[in-house]
């Protein structure tokens, strides 16, 4: 059943962390009578266990809803659900070009933050209808005035267009939807045209292969239609082509303008990329749609089983992963203190947790993960520069040039009392200001060039305990920039321990190795003899901690006598427990490596 193309809405809801999306999305689904109040629960639209405890969308999900406006027309609304964390904007972007408009969702008691301004300009970009909504009006603290100010004045959209919503209550819900069947317009494309549809998202089914999820700008899609993905050139034939209820409904053609799924016997998630352009093979489009590019990983750790013998169970349960997340790439790794394991490259540090609570959870794996690094840019004296992510490859100092580490503009906005705080906590991290804005009497956005590598440990935790919670981030990757760059061993009882060194900038390296030793000496369990531990940089020694020996009292059967026994009896104890230095073995126990991964370099 084909609708109208004029029937026809797709819009997306887009928004800082935590501002309602998908509590939204849920009354969508009340209003449109897709649920029964017995299969209802909470963010119906995320499905993962990790989304609906912490609250935030991972996968993007789309969902067609019928909605009868008050004019008695029957309308088909498509919308598409997007991840809100920084670490997954390309998602957002190609989720956004799959719109003709956007619910920008504020929230009433917090109004406009840091993600709110870039999601905007985003959608600015893509030159999508934006209709702000005020969402959270049954809170006692809501400033309605106070928001639509900060829509009229720091994103230059009309304040008197604000739709105030509670969509934990349903107040104002029936009014936004008329709203998106008045303002945001309906799809143009021309369903004769050769087909042009975008992949903005896809998901694996154990049964049926890849599932793409796509929307049709040009032409129609059939099944049975011969298709070309045109980015790498790859054939295949539609078995199925449907929309998207709660379930995936079947029917049979989507046309200029739909948003929905097709299924075409495709066994690896990665040939499918997000982005790329599918059109048919009879009647192929000139050129692909624009915007699409590789998608990047910028975080990387190596991931062992605690239990060495779980490797297998390890690999196979990454495969699987894979199968869901295009995102996540791995490459086999092995290390002295861990065994066998997997180098894997992250979208950031929100994509690392959620892969290592997915491990954990949907696997029942017991795994380790080294510390987060970045890629740098090693530029050697001979020879080619290269990008280089494992410390363990890292050079020797004299046979490079010099290296490079990749930089991020960070957006933050804060209320104007807490800027003292937040620009000295940017200035340690070796942040650069380039911007200062006053949005109003009582809020600022900050900008400042800093390294990745500065973000990826504690910046955002402590961000958020200096300026109580207030303070909210953004940043996009920028490039590289000149660094001084060495690597940090970690010896323990003399022996460096591979999974823990790290490349870290030469002026924070002392702190670093301090913090790290620190935490090792609270972990480490006390043995018979004394084990030093050592943070160096090449041969120098710029840390040291000691974990004292257990001792056992020789002396003790001594009751009397010359001291000359005691001494002899002491002395047989040194020798005993350096003969035992010598052939001993310190077992690092997983807290051990946790703990250095959560070091705080500022203690």
């Amino acid at each position: 059943m084909s609708t109208e193309q004029d029937k026809v809405r797709n819009f997306c809801i887009i928004a800082h962390i935590d501002h309602g999306k998908s509590t939204l999305a849920d009354r969508f689904l009340e209003k449109a009578k897709m649920v029964t109040a017995r299969d209802f629960h909470n963010q119906m639209l995320d499905s993962m266990d990790i989304e609906q405890e912490r609250g935030i969308t991972i996968k993007s999900q789309a969902v067609t809803i019928n909605y009868e406006a008050n004019n008695g027309d029957v309308y088909q609304l498509n919308l598409i659900d997007t991840p809100g964390h920084v670490d997954f904007s390309y998602e957002v972007s190609r989720a956004i070009t799959s719109c003709e408009g956007a619910l920008l969702l504020i929230d009433a008691s917090q109004g406009v933050e840091a993600q709110t301004l870039s999601n905007m300009y985003l959608a600015v970009e893509h030159n999508l209808e934006i209709l702000p909504v005020v969402n959270k009006m049954d809170l006692p603290s809501a400033d309605l005035e106070r928001v639509r100010h900060q829509v009229d004045h720091d994103l230059g959209l009309d304040g008197d267009l604000v739709f105030p919503i509670s969509a934990k209550t349903g107040l104002g819900v029936d009014e936004l939807l008329e709203g998106i069947v008045e303002w945001i317009p309906a799809p143009s494309g021309n369903r004769k045209s050769p087909t042009q549809a975008l992949i903005f998202d896809s998901h694996y089914d154990a049964y049926r292969g890849v599932v793409i999820h796509i929307r049709v700008f040009e032409g129609t899609i059939r099944e049975g239609d011969s298709i070309i993905l045109m980015h790498n050139g790859s054939e295949y034939k539609v078995e199925e082509a449907g929309h998207f209820r709660l379930r995936l409904e079947r029917t049979g053609v989507l046309n200029a303008g739909d948003v929905g799924y097709i299924i075409a016997g495709i066994k690896i998630i990665s040939d499918i990329r997000v982005g790329d352009t599918i059109t048919g093979k009879t009647n192929p489009a000139s050129k692909p749609l624009p915007g699409f590019r590789e998608v990047k990983p910028v975080v990387f750790s190596s991931i062992y089983p605690v239990d060495t013998n779980q490797y297998e169970e390890l690999h196979m349960a990454i495969d699987k992963l894979k199968l869901n997340d295009a995102s996540l790439i791995y490459e086999k790794d092995s290390s002295a203190a861990l065994g066998f394991g997997f180098r894997c490259g992250f979208l950031g540090l929100l994509h690392l947790e959620v892969v290592q609570e997915r491990l954990e959870r949907e696997f029942g794996l017991n795994i380790v993960l080294t510390s987060p690094s970045v890629r740098y840019l090693i530029n050697p004296q001979k020879g080619e520069s290269y990008y280089l992510d494992n410390p363990l490859n890292f050079p020797e100092p004299g046979t490079i040039n010099s290296a490079e580490e990749p930089y991020i503009t960070a957006s933050i906005i804060t209320p104007t009392e807490f800027l003292g705080n937040i620009m000295t906590l940017c200035m340690n991290k070796r942040g650069v200001q380039t911007h200062m804005d006053y949005l109003d009497e009582k809020r600022v956005e900050l900008r400042y060039d800093m390294p990745l590598a500065e973000v990826l440990f504690d910046f955002y935790d402590k961000l958020k305990s200096v300026s109580r919670g207030y303070a909210s981030f953004d940043y996009e990757v920028k490039g590289y920039q000149a660094t001084d760059l060495v690597k940090l061993d970690i010896l323990v009882n003399g022996e460096p321990v591979d999974a823990l060194s790290q490349l870290v900038f030469r002026a924070n390296a002392q702190a670093r190795g301090r913090g790290i030793c620190r935490k090792l000496r609270e972990e480490i369990p006390r043995q018979q003899f004394k084990i030093p531990i050592q943070a160096a940089i090449g041969g120098s020694i710029v840390a040291r901690e000691t974990i004292s020996a257990l001792r056992k009292d020789v002396t003790a059967k001594c009751y009397g006598g010359d001291i000359t026994r005691k001494k002899k009896l002491l002395e047989k104890q040194k020798e005993g427990k350096k003969r035992m230095k010598m052939v001993g073995n310190v077992e690092l126990p997983q807290s051990a490596f946790l703990s250095v991964l959560r070091t705080d370099d500022d203690e």
